[in-house]
């Protein structure tokens, strides 16, 4: 099996006013290649509110994919290429900035009105500079269109959205060749994940306690892994939860300001210009 390169607890941060915890980058490791930041987002609504006051409202991409996992309550994606949808917990939410857009993510009505859990991860994964200036494209994923995976005692459950794994393919079509998996560990549970040598890997643990590779991992702990083996094995020490992300480098250079990635700085000054330009669109937010 692989052995344990390092063991992060995530940090506490606030981005403009929203308290989360950021797993990546951490404490002097600025990207796990091809992944550039982890954000996991947990908060309980209270209810009373408009949508359009809750959430992150417009902004601008260029030059990865921005991913969200849902684990409880939904996201409402809009964005400037006219692409608009709700994914609820067990689904996914895929987009590729490409070239540029602007899109937001905002809790859903009923839970910015009525109140009730919202818990996501939304991860960045870089994007080759040869699909940098695509099209932008956006995949949502139900849960239901998620396939899944279990463990031969039945305690685990994948849910495999980009990727293969164990004879099956994830839906998600990612600008490289990654794994993504979602996992519910009941106590007891045990599974054995191969993960190709090559690929950079690590796993990120939301809640509970879980034995990987013969290390008791907490809640909200990132375990990365060095590439001398294939095997990831997880064992639940009590329900838990927990992501596994895994990737080839893209072994790239990276220049990144906000919400832009490209290759160079130059390459980052003309993401600002055209932004600033109008060229990535424009979006004028619908509520009732």
């Amino acid at each position: 099996m692989r052995t344990i390169k390092d063991i992060r607890k995530a940090a506490k941060v606030d981005m403009g006013g929203i308290l989360l915890d950021q797993a990546l980058p951490i404490n002097g490791i600025d990207q796990i290649d091809p992944f550039l930041l982890v954000h996991h987002w947990a908060s309980e609504y209270k209810g009373g509110q408009k949508q359009k006051n809750v959430g992150v409202g417009p902004h601008p991409h260029r030059g990865f994919s921005p991913v969200t996992f849902i684990f409880k309550g939904g996201v409402h994606h809009r964005d400037s290429k006219g692409h608009e949808s709700v994914v609820n917990e067990g689904g996914t939410q895929w987009m590729n900035s490409g070239k540029g857009l602007i899109h937001s993510e905002r809790p859903r009505k009923d839970i910015a009105e009525n109140g009730g859990e919202f818990e996501i991860i939304q991860f960045w994964v870089n994007a080759p500079s040869n699909k940098k200036m695509e099209e932008p494209s956006y995949q949502p994923l139900s849960a239901q269109e998620t396939p899944t995976l279990l463990s031969e005692d039945k305690k685990v459950k994948i849910g495999l959205v980009a990727g293969e794994l164990m004879g099956k393919k994830g839906k998600i079509n990612p600008h490289s060749e990654l794994l993504a998996l979602r996992l519910e560990i009941e106590k007891g549970g045990e599974i054995k994940i191969p993960v190709p040598k090559e690929y950079n890997v690590f796993v990120y643990q939301l809640n509970g306690n879980s034995l990987i590779n013969e290390k008791n991992i907490n809640d909200k702990e990132l375990v990365l892994f060095e590439n001398d083996n294939e095997d990831i094995i997880i064992k639940g020490n009590e329900n838990s939860r927990a992501i596994l992300l895994a990737g080839k480098p893209i072994n790239e250079p990276v220049a990144t300001y906000g919400p832009f990635v490209m290759n160079s700085q130059s390459e980052i000054v003309s993401a600002l210009n055209d932004f600033q330009s109008g060229k990535m669109g424009t979006l004028v937010e619908k509520f009732d």
